[in-house]
């Protein structure tokens, strides 16, 4: 494990791995994710022996071995984090983010505040873009916070994934009996940010390109055929507002992805030569 101080402070840890001469990527998970979390370590690891590259693959604020800021939940901190990354991997990275992850590499990327920053890839960012499925309450973050200062963990947990993601109550019920409860519960503060990412870009209106104009660089947004059809239409969606994107759906994939078909088309994507 390595270190990075953002520019607020915060500690932000990370592993690298790979020492490859194809360039650097940044993994950035998405909600209730970690660096540790196995489809994580494994990503990591297929694009670094698959493809020569130097994965850093990190906990976001408020994860695993990073600090966090109790009560202060702005995006601009967490696009910090992905400078100070940056700079870890001597200067120059793509970032590869999943779910609300792809959200905030993209922000990052029309931010302007992040130099460095050579491509873009976008796995299934949760862009809601009609009213066709769920659209979260855009008070969310109300009762969110609350949560997480009284430290209800379950709570959070539950109210994240219904409200927030849309995850059906019998779902969220049946996961509460699994061993894999207890790794929400420990990363459950963390969703104040990713709610931070994402909030203006779920009320079920249209994207607009002038707020992504900034991302200059080129992106690939990708989808799983298997994913619900909110999620596609927002990666559709997305790919149209970007001044240099491409978007491809991958058969066989869904939110939760197959790192052996979705490894390959991001790899190929990042150590395909720039024209």
């Amino acid at each position: 494990m390595e270190t990075v101080t953002s520019a607020d402070g915060t500690t932000i840890a990370f592993d690298r791995v790979g020492d490859g001469t194809a360039g650097s990527v940044i993994l950035i998970g998405g909600a209730f994710g970690y660096r540790t979390f196995p489809k994580m370590v494994r990503l990591s690891e297929a694009l670094a022996e698959g493809y020569g590259l130097t994965v850093i693959n990190y906990d976001r604020r408020g994860r695993g071995d990073s600090g966090d800021t109790p009560g202060v939940y702005d995006v601009y901190n967490e696009i910090d984090d992905i400078a100070a990354l940056i700079q870890a991997a001597g200067g120059s990275a793509a970032l590869f983010g999943l779910s609300s992850g792809a959200v905030l590499a993209l922000r990052a990327a029309a931010s302007g505040r992040v130099p460095g920053i050579t491509k873009v890839v976008a796995f299934e960012p949760p862009f809601v873009v009609d009213r066709s499925g769920h659209v979260p309450p855009a008070d969310l973050d109300v009762r969110l916070h609350e949560s997480i200062a009284g430290g209800k963990s379950d709570k959070t947990v539950r109210y994240y994934m219904t409200k927030a993601m849309g995850v059906p109550w019998t779902m969220v019920t049946a996961m509460r009996v699994t061993p894999f409860w207890k790794k929400l519960r420990a990363v459950a503060p963390s969703t104040a940010h990713d709610w931070a990412v994402m909030r203006q870009y779920v009320r079920g209106e249209r994207l607009r390109a002038v707020d992504w104009s900034g991302v200059t660089v080129p992106t690939l947004v990708v989808a799983g055929a298997d994913s619900a059809a909110l999620v596609k239409n927002g990666a559709k969606a997305i790919a149209a507002a970007l001044p240099a994107a491409e978007h491809r759906e991958l058969a066989k994939l869904g939110h939760d992805p197959k790192v052996e078909i979705l490894a390959p088309a991001a790899g190929e994507f990042l150590t395909r030569a720039r024209h």
